[in-house]
This record gives structure tokens, C-alpha cells and sequence, in this order.
């Protein structure tokens, strides 16, 4: 090196880094969305919530009535991303080994071994179609894959696939013959996102691109390893304080041990756990990723509360008898942060 040539600061060398992948993978996903968007009619918050779990590495729970294109948008998603997909329909008689899979004795040339069969979750993306119709035992061996991301069978472990997501759904309207999840496992999802009609112009869009004599199909515009490097940036965006401390405060003050909130003391039965806070900041960078900006603002937390917090939070008899819900204490939290 010259005399003269200084060297540059490796906090600004580590900077014009990160934003030349940021700038990189913001033209993939604007190709993404946009492939996503010939298939799907609407929905452009589903979409969106969608793709930044996807882009954080997590779980996501749809919540809708039968129709929406739930099943619609998990096949498109794994054709645009290049993921390996499988569909489970959730049913009472649905066993773990149904899942997970099992060992089958074999026999060649005289002799017997056990061989191991992968069930389904042995895939990148997996729909996990009603999955409170299952037993909670069933449930269970899926939420545990989702969390160690291995399932043992016979003593030996066996990793799943790289990346691997489960896109979950569930019907809020018939309730009989369901198993609710436990709240304790519903943590395991990074955000619960809310299925809605769509408008007058998506559905009049949609009726017209799938009753004629030829539908749309998917284009791939990403591939498993860049949705993995994606993944690695996410956790390499900075964060500000001001936005930690918005993380902190919103979910802190969720709780009755810790809140300054007389509403959120007498009507909230638990809070969320640390869980929340570290989904609101991986979901907070993706999401400012996602508009093509290089740091999460207080903003993304506020847009984010209600798919990370409504299923990491339970009222209690005193909320329902004065007719209180979550979503209205959920943004009470989110008009505190100022």
C-alpha cells in the first residue's frame, strides 16, 4: 500500500458489503414477488408476511377459511424458490411415523436389516394442511422436527433438509373434532398470519385467470442456496437501539409481570416469551430487506406485532367478560412506542 492511500475502516468496508448483497438480493425478490404475483391474486400482506419468515428462517401458522389459496400460494412458493414441497392433510388418525417415518425390516440375501423410510417432513417445504385436526401426539413429532430440525428414529438421528419451513394452516371456523395446539408449541411459529377475502379487483381478477381454458404457471426466481444465504444476511443487517429498545418495550410491556399498562395487568393471562422479541428482529430486518432498505425502523415492529404477537399471548376470563380482545391490546403496545 502507498504512502498515500489509507486504509478504509473495516466497520465501512463490512458496510458497502452487506449492502451490495442487500441491493442483490432485493432484485431477486422484487422477481420473486413478482412471479408470485401472476399466481396469486391479492393478498399482498399474506405474500409479504410469508416471505419474511421464509427470509428469516422460520415457521409460519395461515389462519383462514377454506378457499383462500393457502394450499395455492405454499405450491407456488415452492416452485418460485426451487424447494422440494410435500402436502400433509392433517387428519385424527394421522400416526408420528406418518410424518416423520419408520423402519421397514428388509431381507437380501438371507438376511434381515432394518431400513429407514423418511416420511414427508423429509422435504424444504412442507404444507402442513389443518394441522389441529391431528392428535396432539402427531402434532407434537412435527412441532419437535420444526425445532431441532432432526428427527431420531431407533435410537439414530437423521437431519432434515436445508432450508426447511413449514407453512401450517388452520380452520377458524369448525372447531369440532380439532386438537387446538398447545400455546406452549405455538411459539414455535414465527408469525400466525391471518387469511382474509380478498378485494372486489383480486377476486375479479382471480375468477377470470383460473375458469379459462389456460392458467398461469409458476416460474422459479430463487434457488434453495440463495434463499439460505439470504437467511445469513438477515442476521448481518445492524439494528438501532432505538429499534432493540422498541422490541423490548413492546414485548415486555405484554407482559403482567413486567408491564406499566394497569389493561395489560388485569386481562392478560401470559405474555410473550423471549421468543417474541427475537422474532420481531429477525422479521423487523426482513422486512425492511424486503422494501429494499438496509435497517429494520420502528415501523417494522409496529407492522409486525400482530402476526408475532397474537399467538404468544392468552387473556383471561376478566378480558373476555368486558368484551376485550387481543388485537386491541396488541395495539395499545404498538401506540406506546410513539
Amino acid at each position: 500500500m502507498s504512502a498515500g492511500m489509507a486504509a478504509a475502516p473495516q466497520g465501512a468496508t463490512t458496510a458497502s458489503a452487506i449492502l451490495a448483497e442487500v441491493e442483490a438480493l432485493g432484485q431477486q425478490v422484487t422477481a420473486m414477488r413478482a412471479a408470485i404475483g401472476r399466481m396469486i391474486f391479492g393478498q399482498q400482506d399474506v405474500i409479504d408476511q410469508t416471505l419474511i419468515t421464509l427470509l428469516s428462517g422460520g415457521h409460519v401458522l395461515l389462519v383462514g377459511v377454506p378457499g383462500l389459496g393457502k394450499s395455492r400460494l405454499v405450491e407456488t412458493l415452492g416452485v418460485v424458490m426451487g424447494l422440494a414441497t410435500r402436502r400433509v392433510q392433517f387428519t385424527p388418525d394421522l400416526m408420528p411415523a406418518d410424518i416423520v417415518g419408520s423402519e421397514v425390516l428388509d431381507e437380501t440375501d438371507g438376511k434381515r436389516a432394518f431400513r429407514f423410510v423418511q416420511g414427508p417432513v423429509f422435504c424444504q417445504l412442507l404444507m402442513a394442511d389443518e394441522i389441529n385436526r391431528a392428535s396432539p401426539r402427531t402434532q407434537s413429532a412435527l412441532l419437535q422436527a420444526m425445532q431441532e430440525q432432526r428427527v431420531a428414529i431407533g435410537g439414530v438421528e437423521y437431519s432434515l433438509p436445508r432450508p426447511f419451513h413449514v407453512l401450517a394452516t388452520q380452520n377458524p371456523i369448525e372447531q369440532e373434532g380439532t386438537y387446538p395446539l398447545p400455546e406452549a408449541q405455538l411459539d414455535r411459529f414465527l408469525l400466525e398470519i391471518v387469511v382474509t377475502y380478498p378485494d372486489l379487483a383480486a377476486e375479479r381478477a382471480m375468477l377470470l385467470a383460473t375458469t379459462g381454458s389456460a392458467e398461469a404457471t409458476a416460474q422459479a426466481a430463487m434457488t434453495p442456496e440463495t434463499l439460505l444465504a439470504a437467511q445469513a444476511l438477515i442476521r448481518r443487517v445492524p439494528v438501532g437501539d432505538k429499534v432493540v429498545d422498541a422490541i423490548l418495550a413492546m414485548v415486555r410491556g405484554g407482559r403482567p409481570e413486567t408491564t406499566t399498562d394497569d389493561i395489560v395487568r388485569r386481562h392478560v393471562a401470559w405474555g410473550p416469551g423471549p421468543r417474541a422479541a427475537q422474532a420481531l428482529m429477525l422479521a423487523s430486518r426482513a422486512r425492511a430487506l424486503l422494501q429494499g432498505r438496509l435497517a429494520p425502523s420502528i415501523d417494522d415492529v409496529a407492522a409486525l406485532a400482530r402476526p408475532v404477537l397474537r399467538h404468544r399471548m392468552a387473556l383471561n376470563f376478566s378480558a373476555r367478560a368486558d368484551g376485550i380482545v387481543l388485537s386491541d391490546i396488541i395495539d395499545g403496545l404498538v401506540e406506546r412506542l410513539g
